[in-house]
This record gives C-alpha cells, structure tokens and sequence, in this order.
C-alpha cells in the first residue's frame, strides 16, 4: 500500500511543515510506503520563476484590459515586468542559498525594481528620512557587516511586491503563507468553499490542479493525507482532494492536523466528502494506523457497517476518532478511549526523505529579530513533549489532548532522534515546536548534548517561570539555544491571575533577564482585550514591557488581540468572567473563535494601535524613555509603573 503525505498550499516556504515528517516517520517505522510532497513549496516556486511572472503578466493583461485605473502593485508590476522575468529565477537562487555572491548587487539596491513594498526605506543612499524609514536605518539595522542580511530583507520585499500583485491582479485570495484563508477560518458552514471549488479556475487554481495530477503520476499512491495546520491550507488541500478524485476515483483521501482538530470537531455536512474519504482529528498517529489496517483488510465497507446503526449513535469500526460518510449522513468513530497518541518512544524520529530540502528559501520581511529567525532560516522541527505540562491557561485550548495530555520523551531518545534528523537533512539547526518547552527535559537535554559533543543550534517557546535560574539559562546556552519566545501575555499580575499563567510580573522578568544575559534573544508574545481588562491595565501593561525593553530583558515583542475559542475555559465558563457570547449561526462545518462581548469598555482598536507603534519602536532602541501614555491617539489616565 503506498501513502502519500501533502502540505497543501499554503505554509510556509523557509522550511517542511513539521506534521507529514512526523507522520511519515511514524509510518514508515511500522512498515508503509509513505512519500511526501510539499504542495506549498512547490506552488511558491511556480510562481516565483521566470515563467511564472509571464504567467502572471498574461492573466493581469486579460483582467485589466479594458481598465484604465490599476492597483498600485499591479502597475508597478506591469511597468518593470520585463525585470520582474530576469531577475526572479537569481533572487530564488540567492535566498536557497545557492547564490551568496547576489547579495552585493542587491544590497547595493540597483538591481531589483522596487516597489510598493520599499516605500518605507528611502531611497538608495539617502542620509535623510526622505520616505520614512532612511537607507541609512538599513545599514543601522543589519550593520557594516550585514550586507546578506540586508540583501535577504530586499529580496523579500521584492517578492512581496509580487505577491501583492498577484492577489491584486490574478487571484484575491492569494499570500504567501495562506490561500483563500477567508473561506475556512471560522466558515459555520462548506458554502463557501463549495462556491469557491465550482468557480472558473484563476492561475493559482489551474497550478493546485497541475500538482494534483503530477503527484498521482510520480507517486501512484493508494492512500492521499493532508495536513491541515492553519485555515490558509484548506481550500487548497480541498483542490487537490478534488482532482486526485476527479483522476484516480479509487484513491483513498484522508485529512488531518490542527484545523481539522480544532474547528471540524462538529462537523455535519455530507458535503466535505464529496472529494473526501475521512477527516480524523488530534494526533494523527492511530487514527491513521487503524484507518490504514481497515484498508488492508479489505474490511466491510463502513456503510455496510453502518446500515443497521440506530440514529445518532456509531457502530465500532476499529475507526478511531475519523469522521466518515455513510447512508448520506456524517458519522463519527470515536474509538476506544484508550487510543490516545502513541507514547513519545514509540513516535519515532520525523522523516525527511524525499522533501526538497535544498529548495525551500529563506525570506525576512519584517526587521523584528525574532521573525528574522524564524523565516530566514530552515530548521528542522522536533517536539520534546507532546502536549503542555502547565495546561491551565484559562484562553487555551486546554480542553483538547494536544494540549491537555503531557508526556516527555528522554533526552537520550531526543539526542538519537537529532542526530537522525542531521544525517537526513544536513543541518543542525532545530526548533522545537512544544507549546512549552518544559525545564526539566531542557536541563536533562542540554546534558545530554554537551555530554555527546552534539553541536547544535536550537531555539523554541517556554514559560517565563522561575525554573529558568541563570545557571539553567547558562547551561541551555553552552548547549546551543540561542533564542527562546514565551508567553508574557497580558504583562499584569491580576490579569496573569485571571489567565491562569501560574506566574507573576516579577518572576518572567527573573526569567527573562537570565535568558538575556546567558546571550539568548527573548521574544515575548502579549496579549491586549484580555476578559476584565481595563484601559488603564493596557496602559500598564505596556509600561512592564517598556522596562523589560529598557533593560534588555527582551529583544522582540508582538501584540496579540485576545480571542475567545470554545474549546477553552473562558468559553465554558464564559459568565464567570464576565463573558456574553454573542448568538452565531448553527455551525456544520467550522467552529473555533466565537463573537463575544466583554462587561469592561475599551477601546481596542485604539489600544491595539498604540501597543504594535511602542512595540516596533522598542525594537529599533527608540522612545524607551518616553511616557508611554504617548504612544496612544487618545490620552489615557496616568499609568502606575507595574
């Protein structure tokens, strides 16, 4: 039996989406046939090639042809088309890393046609802030010595104007880490990806297509499974499910990953398996282990097993949590209780044969360090533990077993597996994926490395919590972590309380300043429109993250607006805190962020605005010493230092 494993567009491009490796691995060391393919990568490639700017330049010709008013970005794109063909193939090359010498021509910023996208750097060799940001910010940014740095960040600009034309002048759903994300994210209902299916294909459809039918001729499989990681991925992956249909009818379709197991736990409409055979939820490992018995059993067709199934109730399968069709109606498999996710020693180390490992490209758009980090680079991704060992947080998905069932692997497992995973790919690069990299399997892992003299670099998220000492921090550094993110959230002890984070103000900030002075960047995600927040406790807020700056504590920050999921506490017990979920329509198909109102008044939008402003500039070393009430349009009562 061969399976083949798709990441539909679109993910990423710097590096494989960590779901079809594990799985993969896992497959293959219980005796199948497993390929992958990485449909996102592939489709980015496409379109970021010579000739597929002349695509792009044809279909917006016959858009736009009898208009005489064009986007921005398409006129700029249609002005330097010609340019945009010669030097799209050597930009690729140089961001695979196949082209380092390209940094110095694009660097010297006469070789790329700018666009939209450069807008806030000023022009070339300017001294003075003529658009915004000055090209003497460029060399403060990335430093006499950073020229490839800063060749990365235009190359990624240039691409961004491409992107910007595509979606403008070719096909609106289109990004570069999404397609048609609108049709998924939140969707109570298949409408809209079912219209969007039946539509006349745009360019970015007839390549999806293009990839369906190359991959059942390469790989010939009997068994497809998809990845759903984001809503971004979901038309695509539902794109290709058609076409392999449409081609080779008998292929068995199987979806999966953290849409699926976050947003389709209610699923009800027959019309997703029009295309689909199953959609199984949480760790994919047994569900797809059972599935793929009962295929080679050719046991009896689940309808068969379902005829005489009193309504409303599943009859056993051997099916573990898998939603299938049958009789015209959706049916779910549950399966025994007992089938969680395979014990972490039984996982086995990801596999990443037959990726293109030495295709993916690096991109740096924004000149916040840590995303540098994290889209400049291709790491390879392994998780410590499966699930969160705190799993209290009050607006997290604690309810489901990604989160809520803890269980650590040893380090000396985790080393064999890194080691593994470097004579696969060739780099020693990884970041580790947990939602909370627990203190304990760092220490015993950091041991572990430094015991085998494993050189590696590492970076992945914890909990800024008082295990962190500085003689832990030390030891994490001397074992190659070099960055960690954590969540610092609301940065306020009554609302860390309210959240359930188990920690205070004072503590991340120990946690925090072992990190820095051990020489490990330190991102912090925040956290504004928490339930009972009030504008002054924004205000303070703000002000603890302006001190963490100030004394170099944190190096990058990012501002999340709070949203309310139902597989969280807050959910359940909304009243509780204070919580009206507002009335929504019967969901079939998606259902995650729920409408809410909070008792507390705030403006957030305003807020929101100010939080992002102080935080950029934070960032670049500026306006650490102002008032922070400055940062917000309207002035807000004075803030107490936190």
């Amino acid at each position: 039996m061969r399976i083949l494993l798709i990441t539909p567009p679109m993910v990423q491009v710097n590096a494989p989406y960590a779901a079809t490796p594990v799985l993969a691995g896992f497959l293959k060391s219980n005796g199948f046939d497993v390929s992958q393919v990485d449909a996102s990568l592939e489709l980015a490639l496409a379109l970021f090639s010579a000739r597929g700017v002349e695509s792009i330049r044809t279909a917006i010709k016959r858009r736009f042809r009898k208009r005489k008013r064009q986007p921005a970005a398409v006129a700029h794109f249609l002005a330097h088309a010609a340019t945009f063909r010669d030097t799209v193939d050597p930009v690729i090359r140089f961001l695979q890393g196949h082209d380092p010498s390209l940094a110095l021509r694009i660097a010297g910023r006469d070789f790329l046609p700018e666009g939209p996208r450069f807008a806030g750097l000023g022009r070339p060799g300017s001294t003075t802030a003529t658009a915004g940001m000055p090209d003497e910010s460029l060399a403060w940014a990335f430093g006499a010595l950073g020229t490839h740095d800063k060749a990365v960040h235009l190359a990624s600009l240039y691409l961004d104007d491409l992107v910007d034309a595509i979606r403008e002048g070719v096909d609106k759903r289109f990004d570069l880490a999404r397609y048609g994300e609108s049709l998924a994210a939140g969707a109570p209902t298949f409408d809209g990806l079912a219209r969007a299916l039946g539509r006349q294909p745009t360019l970015v459809d007839g390549l999806i297509d293009a990839f369906a039918e190359k991959a059942l001729r390469a790989h010939g499989p009997d068994v497809v499974g998809f990845t759903l990681p984001f809503p971004g991925t979901v038309y695509g992956a539902f794109r290709m499910a058609r076409r392999i249909k449409a081609l080779q009818p008998h292929t068995t379709v199987v979806l999966g990953g953290g849409y699926a197991s976050t947003e389709l736990r209610g699923l009800r409409d027959p019309r997703v398996f029009d295309s689909v055979d199953f959609v199984v939820l949480d760790d994919g490992e047994q569900p797809f282990l059972r599935l793929l018995a009962h295929l080679q059993a050719r046991a009896l067709p689940l309808l068969q097993l379902m005829e005489n199934a009193p309504p409303g109730r599943v009859v056993e399968t051997g099916l573990v949590r898998t939603f299938f069709r049958a009789g015209g109606r959706v049916v779910f498999a549950a399966g025994p209780a007992e089938a969680v996710a395979p014990p972490c020693d039984d996982a086995g180390a990801p596999d990443f044969s037959g990726l293109p490992l030495d295709r993916y490209f690096a991109m740096a758009e924004m000149l916040n360090p840590m995303h540098r980090i994290w889209s400049s680079v291709r790491w390879n991704k392994l998780m410590l533990a499966h699930g969160c060992y705190w799993h209290q947080c009050r607006f997290c998905d604690t309810h489901l077993g990604y989160i809520r069932q803890y269980r650590a692997t040893p380090a000396a497992m985790l080393a064999d597996r890194i080691e593994t995973v470097i004579a696969q790919t060739g780099q020693t690069g990884f970041h580790f994926i947990d939602e909370a990299a627990p203190p304990a399997v760092l220490r015993h892992l950091a041991e572990e490395l430094i015991r085998r003299r494993l050189a590696i670099t590492w970076w992945g998220n914890i909990r800024f919590e008082a295990a962190f000492t500085p003689e832990l921090t030390e030891l994490l550094a001397r074992s190659g972590c070099v960055a960690v993110t954590g969540g610092l959230e609301a940065a306020h002890d009554r609302l860390l309380q309210v959240l359930d984070k188990g920690l205070t103000v004072e503590q991340a900030g120990h946690a925090a300043r072992a990190f820095a002075e051990a020489g490990i960047m330190v991102h912090a995600y925040l956290m504004y429109g928490c339930p009972t927040q009030t504008e002054q406790e924004t205000v303070d807020a703000l002000e603890t993250v302006r001190q963490f700056f100030a004394a170099g504590w944190l190096q990058s920050a990012y501002w999340h607006r709070f949203a309310l999921t139902v597989h969280s506490d807050f959910f359940r017990h909304a009243r509780d805190y204070g919580l009206r979920v507002e009335a929504r329509p019967p969901a079939s198909f998606a259902l995650n962020e729920v409408p809410f109102r909070d008792g507390v008044e705030a403006d957030h939008v305003m807020l929101g605005r100010g939080l992002r402003k102080a935080v950029y500039n934070y960032m670049h070393g500026v306006g650490l010493d102002a008032d922070v009430r400055d940062w917000f349009d309207r002035p807000a009562p004075p803030a107490g230092l936190a």
